[in-house]
């Protein structure tokens, strides 16, 4: 590996030598050793708009009104001023490109929510291959509603709940799909997986997986249910074999009544004919702190309508698998170049150490397992692709910050990105907040951070319980 640490040598070098086969993507990677964010602006004037994240091929910035009415979106660009003096360095910026519109340009906002629905403003899937934004406006919960309809008693209900489909490059409305008195988990993005043009969403309140397809023209087609019946037969044979029916069911009653008693949690795509869906209690399914609650996971073939494997979460095989092929239960794409890069443990020394270390450490190791698969099915697109999250290159503390999309309690002290070809050599660091530090240790904060998946640009956000204005920050390489 090449040792300097000055980017025009790294760049000569790179002239002169050739990468090996297939290392060559890898090798670019390693140039934002020396190319990371060096400046912060604190506390920019910016609209007070909810920042939701940028997309993976770094062409938008999503973010809704603070009202949760409004989609609006940006073009990130990069800062451009002038300077007459002989070192620029020395000087601060110019009070013009100390503003969020020099980095940032409004394309358009489009109204979502209407009739009383209001923008999640957690959940977004985005299709890089068609620049297709999916969205949810909804309804408020009501959290007594009975079970009519084949719904499932404990569930909450929503009135109304859109997915709204748009072309994020000029905002027009595609296609949208109702769900009217269900409930799907928006939060996010619990709710809805997408790999590459299907899109799976789980119906937590009458328990259906609904598998759409996105065709290239914006429409949202139906492909099939999976639910009580999986077959476009299935209720037909079920009416005219009952006394057969019942005999299936003698097989196996002893653990009947347990397994008519789980409901469908959470699903995700494998490939495009496998999901991997998580069972559980009613309980546990609309429960924020799902962890504690038994759980089943079972590999499903939609073309053969097979539950293919069937694991309890403490199964150490399905654990074994997680470990050795995690990169499969992130996969949303075949095709995206920029999501193939996040370190995990089946790809990078680094963060299989880690895991191993923690693992060594637990008392007992089926709740560790527990523990870990408490994480299936992932979310869709929940992982940021940027490189300073690469475990490969920097070191950081994965308590205070993350490529996962989570807010994370705010710290007054500043986030260290340590190298990791030299240990002891601070590369950037990043602090939320205002610059001087908050005023009032005593009030929570929580902060986000918004990285852009290519360039040293990066927002972090941080905001108290009490819904006071955001602090925005933006970080970037001068």
């Amino acid at each position: 590996m090449f040792k300097s640490n000055n980017v025009t040598a790294r760049l000569f070098e790179r002239q002169i030598c050739t990468s090996a086969p297939g290392t060559s993507i890898h090798r670019a990677r390693r140039f934002y050793e020396n190319i990371v964010p060096s400046y912060t602006i604190y506390d920019v004037e910016c609209p007070d708009h909810s920042f939701r994240k940028f997309t993976d091929d770094g062409l938008y910035l999503v973010s809704f009104s603070r009202n949760h009415q409004d989609l609006v979106v940006y073009r990130p660009t990069w800062l451009t001023f002038s300077c007459k003096e002989e070192d620029c360095d020395t000087h601060d910026l110019p009070l013009k490109a100390r503003k969020f519109e020099s980095f940032f340009t409004q394309l358009y906002s489009v109204t979502l929510a209407s009739s009383g629905e209001l923008i999640c403003k957690d959940f977004f899937l985005y299709m890089e291959s068609n620049q297709f934004g999916l969205f949810a406006t909804s309804t408020a919960q009501i959290h007594d509603a009975p079970p009519t309809g084949g719904a499932i008693q404990g569930v909450p209900s929503v009135e109304k709940i859109t997915f709204h489909l748009l072309r994020l490059e000029d905002g027009a409305i595609l296609d949208e799909r109702v769900f009217h008195n269900d409930y799907v988990n928006l939060a996010h993005s619990i709710g809805a997986f997408l790999y590459d043009d299907l899109l799976a969403i789980v119906s937590l309140r009458y328990q259906r997986i609904h598998i759409l397809q996105i065709r290239d023209s914006g429409d949202l087609v139906d492909v099939r249910a999976i639910g009580e019946f999986c077959r476009e037969d299935d209720e037909l044979f079920l009416n005219s074999n009952s006394q057969r029916v019942q005999c299936l069911k003698k097989k196996f009653y002893f653990h009947f009544q347990d397994y008519i008693d789980l409901i469908i949690w959470k699903v995700q795509f494998l490939d495009r004919h496998h999901l991997l869906i998580k069972f559980g209690s009613v309980d546990g399914g609309v429960s924020r702190n799902a962890d504690s609650h038994p759980s089943f996971f079972a590999v499903y073939n939609m073309e053969t309508t097979e539950i293919v494997a069937f694991y309890q979460n403490s199964a150490d095989e399905l654990y074994f698998l997680f470990e050795l092929f995690s990169d499969h239960f992130h996969v949303s794409s075949k095709s995206s170049l920029h999501m193939n890069f996040m370190s995990s443990h089946s790809n990078n020394i680094h963060a299989l150490e880690q895991l191993r270390c923690t693992k060594n450490k637990a008392t007992n190791f089926s709740q560790f397992v527990k523990k870990m698969m408490a994480s299936l099915p992932f979310s869709c697109q929940s992982q940021s692709p940027s490189p300073y999250f690469d475990q490969s290159l920097f070191r950081f503390d994965e308590k205070l910050i993350s490529a996962i999309d989570r807010h994370r309690q705010s710290t007054d002290h500043p986030i260290k990105f340590i190298s990791r070809r030299q240990p002891n050599i601070l590369k950037f660091k990043m602090k939320p907040g205002p610059e001087a530090g908050s005023t009032d240790g005593r009030t929570k904060k929580i902060c986000s951070f918004l990285f852009h998946p290519i360039l040293p640009l990066a927002l972090s956000v941080q905001q108290t319980l009490f819904l006071q204005a955001s602090v925005v920050n933006i970080h970037f390489r001068r």
